[in-house]
Parts: structure tokens; sequence; C-alpha cells
């Protein structure tokens, strides 16, 4: 659309902030402006007007659209946001948010990085630079390492797709391709994403199973979101999927029986490692740990980590197993 003017009315050379600070300030002056109206007075093009209007909702403007009987479309801002309160964090709140962006460096390639940037740079933005200088040192003296760490970029569209199924309870189909199997279309409700051991994974209600199920993002293929809403239920939990897994593989719980030795068994009384455990010191100061639990691999692979101070009692099956995997990693190590 070509914008006409008065004859010697000099157009206005703004900065974007300078823009953005005129279509702010119309905005809440008014009940609401239309792109066409706020374009004649900016004087600038629609499109220009329509990329403000998006950096106004990006920076956290509670800013609405309506139709109008006579079809014409206006923007305004929700009645009353002035009236609340900013938001506002102590010093010992900010080092915490800090601390936890840390935490999510698994994140890394994914649509949820870009949203803590982005919450960040917000963060930042109404601090002196001083302070931002001095919560990124404390962050970067507490930063994590991980070991085989992901990057989702090239899962992005993915879950950018599976975000706005989450979060407005769309249906969708997904193409899931377990190891050495071709893909299987699953329709599925997405209930929620579960963090795991540095990994992300989808939990969901699959029709073709008439069951809950998990998957490993790294392994859907393909992502259709259709229209059609569902409801969580309202009973829903992990602990559903999970079961009594020691991990995420829930199979029949076994009774297990492991001893450590005194050389780490101060780290097995550190942590908590499944809900039923129970622990009992030894007189020569190793450690007996039983619990209830299933997943014989992610038990393995666990226990696996304390050799040589690490001893399977029961149950039988999985001693075996325990047993015949050592068997097998001495045979290809000689």
């Amino acid at each position: 659309m070509t914008i006409t003017r008065s004859p010697g009315r000099p157009a206005k050379k703004y900065t974007q902030a300078a823009r953005l600070h005129d279509v702010i300030r119309i905005l809440e002056a008014r009940y609401g402006a239309t792109v066409d109206e706020l374009a004649e007075e900016c004087q600038v093009n629609r499109r220009t007007i329509f990329r403000d209007l998006q950096a106004i909702r990006d920076a956290g403007y509670p800013l609405l659209s309506e139709r109008e009987e006579d079809g014409r479309v206006l923007y305004r801002f929700l009645t009353g946001f002035k009236k609340i309160p900013p938001i506002t964090f102590s010093l010992e709140e900010l080092m915490t948010l800090y601390l936890c962006r840390g935490q999510l460096g698994f994140l890394q390639g994914s649509p949820f990085q870009d949203d803590l940037e982005a919450i960040f740079s917000r963060v930042r933005s109404g601090l002196p630079p001083r302070s931002v200088a001095h919560l990124e040192r404390i962050a970067e003296a507490v930063a994590p390492r991980f070991q085989g760490i992901r990057d989702y970029s090239h899962k992005r569209d993915i879950l950018e797709q599976l975000r706005q199924a989450l979060l407005y309870q769309y249906r969708c189909s997904i193409w899931y391709a377990p190891p050495h199997r071709e893909a299987e279309e699953y329709p599925l409700d997405p209930y929620n994403l579960l963090f795991y051991k540095n990994s992300l994974y989808l939990a969901g209600y699959a029709h073709n199973r008439d069951a809950l199920r998990l998957f490993l993002i790294d392994r859907i293929q393909q992502v259709v979101v259709s229209k059609d809403r569902f409801d969580v239920p309202e009973d829903f939990g992990v602990d559903q999927l999970l079961g009594s897994a020691f991990g995420l593989i829930d199979e029949t719980a076994q009774h297990v029986e492991v001893r450590f030795g005194v050389e780490i068994a101060h780290l097995i009384r550190e942590r908590t490692w499944h809900p039923s455990q129970r622990l009992q010191d030894q007189e020569d100061g190793s450690v007996l740990m039983t619990f209830e639990a299933g997943g014989e691999k992610e038990l393995l692979s666990w226990l696996y980590s304390y050799l040589p101070h690490v001893q399977v009692i029961a149950p039988q099956s999985l001693k075996q197993s325990f047993v015949e995997g050592l068997k097998e990693a001495l045979s290809k190590n000689r």
C-alpha cells in the first residue's frame, strides 16, 4: 500500500526503537488501532508495522487482535495490563535462574534454547551492565559439564510442532523408528515432555497401542499436527508411564539386592536411586541396597558403572545377566 502525505510534510526518520515507542504509545492511548492507521501515523508501510507488532509481542506486551463488524482488525493491549506490577527478582533469585540455565545445556539446538535466551535477554535488559556481568561470572563459575550431549538442531521443526500440540492439546501423528526397525505411524495424544539423562522424550497416549507410551525425540522422523483437540486425563501422572521402572523401561518389578564395596559406599548413601530403596550398613563398611524395580538393561548399565566394587545378590536372573555381560566384555578385550 502506498501512503499519501500532504505536500511539504517531511517523512519521519525513525530508529526502530523510537518507532516501537510510538506504536506502544498509540496503542496505550486508544482502545485500538488498525495496521493502516499505525502505518499512516508512523509513516511507514504495512509490512514494517506488522514486524513492529511482532516485536512488541516478543517483548512480552499482551497485544491482542480483534476483528470488528466492518472487517477491520484492531490491535490493542489487554485491558488493565498497565496496572499489573512488573515481575522483579532479588539478586539471590536471579543467581538461581542463571544456575538453572546452565543445567539446561542439553537443550542445545532446540527451540527451547531460543526461548531461554529470550527470557534472559529480558532479564538482562532490566539490569545495569555490572549486575549482568556479575551474574554471568557466577553462572560460569558453577557451569555443569555434559558428556554425550545431543544437538537438537536437526529436530528443531519436529520440536516446534510438538510444542504447539502440547500447548494447545492437539492430536498428532508421529512416525517413530526404533533401532534397526522401519518407522511406524503412531496416532497420539501428546501429554508431556520428559527430560532423562540429557535426553528429551515425548509421553502420550498411543491410539494404535491403546496405551501410554514414551518416544525418544531423536527417533521421531515426522510429526503431523491436527486441529482435533483432546483432554489430558485429570489423574494422569508420569508415574503411570514409569511404574516401578529403575529408569524409563517399565518391566515387571523384581526384588533387587546389591552390595556396594566400602570404596564407593559413601557415593551410594549420598543419593536416592529409587523410591523403594532401603540401605543397610555392613560391618566391613560396605552397604547393602534393596529395592523393587524393573528394567534389566538400565539396572545393568548402572551396576557396571561401579565395577569392580559391586556384587549382585538378587534376583538370580539379574545376577546371571550381570556375569554374562562381564564375560562378554572380557572376551572382547583380551
